[in-house]
């Protein structure tokens, strides 16, 4: 859809979006440091401090809450050569299999860290400061790990029968770790130069500080982890459908952020371009735009919207909060939902929050952005997995 200006200084491309949200994101719009204006995604809703699907170019600064605690999270998808009649009849093997190989849950790791810490030995940019003993331990378990909420890996069929693997998944506890550290230190930075803010958590640091410097450095060491995390998570759970199945190769692999910040190049200027639930959709760009658990995800091609700063939504996007849905749905309405689906049924009650219905409809948000993105594949999950 063509988009439309919202407020002063907000342009959106959704539908669906509520009175409190386009408020958020009209806050965000008014901090000094913003360039131009704040671009809100068809999945937009509210978030805690900036807004959840939002595009934020700044100049000479960052807000270290509009990438969130969950540095770099992101999809990764993998095509193969086989096809649905391939699959074996019974999928439960093949999810107990992937729930061994591919730990999920709050806090949940590998009983050995040889694999993070060999990562962590090899990584290309470095934290800002040397990682305490349970910063590396957390590191190390936790490579290669699901996490929970709406974090989840599937199995899927696209329109052509062709089998693929997708995963969302971030940077774990270590990257929750550093984003506080930073949150804490923005709104200290904010303190001490006397900047008032309609919301503190939109405290920003800017460019030319120690703080700046600092966050920048453990921001793009995040991002390399989540990175690598999901490649390491997606390398086993394909294993473990080849070995399942008996042969079979990946023939195509797409690996994206929506959670984070990067120098690109809008206006003929360069600016930092904060992506808060929305991923890079410049022209050609390939990428993951997920429903939720027992709905489509869509293989994506960019058509490289200046107006969007190059963007798309990265999923559905929350219609009601967690504590919402707990309230509204139950177990039976999960289990209606997810018909048809290999999943973790047995914990009915912990994933009720994750019903399709607690977001908004995957359909409307691609109709949405036919100007940002080509759909190139519509997959339909037949295992879906998830941490609880």
């Amino acid at each position: 859809m063509p988009p439309r200006t919202i407020a002063p200084g907000v342009l959106s491309w959704a539908s669906v979006l509520d009175e409190v949200t386009a408020a958020q994101a009209a806050v965000t719009a008014r901090l000094p440091v913003v360039q131009g204006y704040v671009a809100l995604m068809p999945d937009a809703h509210l978030g805690k401090g900036a807004t959840v699907g939002s595009v934020i170019p700044t100049r000479d600064a960052l807000i270290p809450s509009a990438v969130g605690v969950d540095i770099g999270c992101g999809m990764i998808a993998v095509e193969t050569d086989l096809r649905a009649p391939d699959l074996p009849d019974d999928l439960a093997p093949l999810l107990g299999r992937i729930a061994r190989s591919v730990p999920a849950g709050v806090g949940q790791g590998h009983a050995r860290r040889d694999a993070g810490l060999a990562w962590f030995a090899r990584a290309p940019r470095r934290p800002s400061t040397t990682l305490t003993t349970d910063q590396q331990r957390k590191l190390g378990e936790q490579y290669g790990t699901l996490g929970s909420g709406n974090h989840f890996l599937e199995v899927c069929i696209d329109e052509r029968d062709r089998v693929w693997i997708v995963l969302h998944s971030g940077s774990r506890g270590i990257g929750n770790q550093l984003a506080q550290r930073h949150i804490t230190a923005a709104k200290g930075l904010m303190r001490r130069l006397d900047v008032a803010l309609e919301d503190p958590d939109l405290a920003y640091v800017l460019a030319g500080t120690p703080e700046f410097d600092a966050y920048v450095a453990d921001l793009f060491f995040a991002q390399d982890y989540a990175f690598a995390n999901r490649a390491r998570m997606m390398d086993a759970a394909l294993a473990d459908l080849l070995a399942e199945v008996g042969r079979g190769a990946a023939t195509q692999r797409i690996n994206c952020h929506h959670n984070y910040a990067a120098v690109e190049r809008h206006g003929g200027e360069d600016v930092w371009v904060t992506r808060k639930g929305a991923i890079r959709a410049a022209q050609g760009d390939r990428g993951i735009v997920p429903g939720s658990m027992g709905t489509a995800t869509f293989i994506v091609r960019g058509r490289g919207n200046p107006a969007s700063f190059n963007s798309c939504a990265h999923g559905a996007g929350r219609a009601m909060s967690r504590r919402q849905a707990k309230r509204r749905f139950t177990e039976d309405d999960l289990h209606a939902a997810m018909k048809g689906r290999v999943w973790l049924s047995r914990s009915a009650r912990a994933l009720v929050d994750e019903i399709p219905a607690s977001y908004k409809d995957i359909d409307t948000v691609m109709a949405d952005q036919r100007d940002l993105v080509d759909v190139e594949h519509t997959l339909r999950g037949v295992l879906n997995y998830k941490g609880v």
